[in-house]
């Protein structure tokens, strides 16, 4: 029988909702079948907690006085944009100081970016802004040198354009040098394989068609309730996919925020990628609500069952290609090695699978203790047939 977002609701707010994780309900399905875990089962938890480049955060530090039309800004050194109001202003998690000797002492390790701000930022500690200002008849001042802190702030918002990629590409270097990437530091002549993602937890592989995520959807975010907002940036539902229509290579991705002032430092950590730069890491768990048998037999996906694609990130990725070595799933990666290319190759994830874990246990019990309940998407992602793709750069030549 198929039920509502509201009837599940009302079971929350009882105290009787059945929520389970998506690692549970591998098991629970394979006992009782979906028919009847289905029945039984009222909500399924699903998590992922890795670095995610696309993140910001804006705020409003309220007026100075004399009053002041923010133009160039440091935080903790790290530059903002502040191209909005006179005092609105953005950062970003992969943002970098000019010359900053944090990031000298082992070049390339890029020990403080925009993610380490935020991180510091949520964790309440006083964060040092200096501004300059062209000056108006307005907002007369030029100059502005003070301390900021989160709980001073009006407003304080995570934003984020794109997180939780549905599937990612594992990196390996073909070449005869070390290479640090976006995907952690490659080894010559396949030394070892990276990947990031939480496989059989992660959220879009819980729900492949995005029949319940969508635009309005309640989620666990940085620590604290966030919302996703709209699709993320690179959204690619159109993909090959498995039978179970699990995307064989990169497709969905979510834009989200929240309330950074009610969000932790545990769940929002700054993160430094030796030889590319900063990044934050971000926690972000996703309620699937048990509408039918369909939407059941999604979240028991397991990691066996979930494939991805090899990329030299040596020659390949950088040169704006896409062509995959070989194709391997997430059991095997999560093995420790994979074989590949006749050697024994071994594998790293970048995304923590212990942390994800926990995410989910989290956001379970929040339900089940009623402090969480499950919001019904205004709109839902836009689907493989919706015409949404993924396009390159077309560049032209300006004369």
């Amino acid at each position: 029988m198929a039920k509502t977002i509201a009837e599940i609701n009302k079971k929350i707010k009882k105290g009787e909702a059945v929520v389970v994780t998506a690692e549970e309900i591998i098991d629970i399905v394979e006992e009782k079948g979906v028919k009847k875990a289905s029945q039984e089962v009222d909500v399924v938890t699903t998590a992922t907690f890795g670095p995610m480049c696309s993140s910001g955060a804006y705020f409003n530090i309220g007026h100075s006085k004399p009053r002041i039309k923010l133009e160039k800004v440091y935080l903790n050194e790290v530059p903002a944009y502040t191209g909005f109001a006179a005092v609105d202003i953005l950062i970003g998690a992969t943002s970098l100081p000019e010359d900053d000797p944090r990031n000298r002492v082992h070049p390339g390790d890029f020990a403080y970016g925009g993610g380490h701000l935020i991180e510091d930022l949520v964790a309440g500690k006083d964060i040092k802004l200096v501004a300059t200002s062209y000056g108006t008849d307005c907002y007369p001042r030029k100059n502005l040198e003070t301390w900021i802190n989160i709980k001073d702030l009006n407003e304080a918002v995570l934003f984020n354009p794109r997180n939780a990629y549905q599937n990612y590409p594992v990196a390996v270097n073909l070449s005869d040098k070390v290479i640090y990437t976006y995907m952690g530091t490659l080894q010559p002549k396949l030394g070892n394989a990276n990947y990031s993602s939480a496989g059989q937890l992660s959220p879009l592989f819980n729900d492949p068609y995005y029949k319940t995520i969508g635009i309005g959807t309640r989620i666990f975010l940085g620590g604290g309730i966030g919302y996703l907002v709209w699709q993320g940036t690179q959204h690619n539902p159109g993909v090959a996919r498995t039978k179970g229509g699990i995307p064989r290579s990169s497709a969905g991705t979510i834009a989200v925020m929240g309330d950074l002032k009610k969000m932790s430092p545990e769940w929002l950590r700054g993160t430094s990628l030796r030889g590319y730069g900063a990044s934050l890491t971000v926690g972000i768990g996703i309620p699937i609500p048990i509408l039918n048998e369909e939407t059941l037999q999604y979240t028991a996906v397991k990691d066996k069952e979930i494939y991805t694609q090899i990329v030299d990130y040596n020659k390949t990725y950088p040169e704006g290609g896409s062509e995959s070595l070989g194709e391997v799933n997430y059991a095997q990666l999560k093995s420790g090695k994979i074989t590949f290319q006749g050697k024994e190759v071994p594998t790293a994830s970048l995304s923590s699978y212990a942390k994800a874990r926990k995410i989910a246990a989290i956001l379970k019990d929040w339900i089940k203790k009623g402090e969480f309940l499950l919001t019904e998407a205004v709109k839902l992602l836009p689907s493989a047939d919706s015409g949404v793709t993924f396009k390159p750069l077309k560049e032209r030549p300006i004369r």
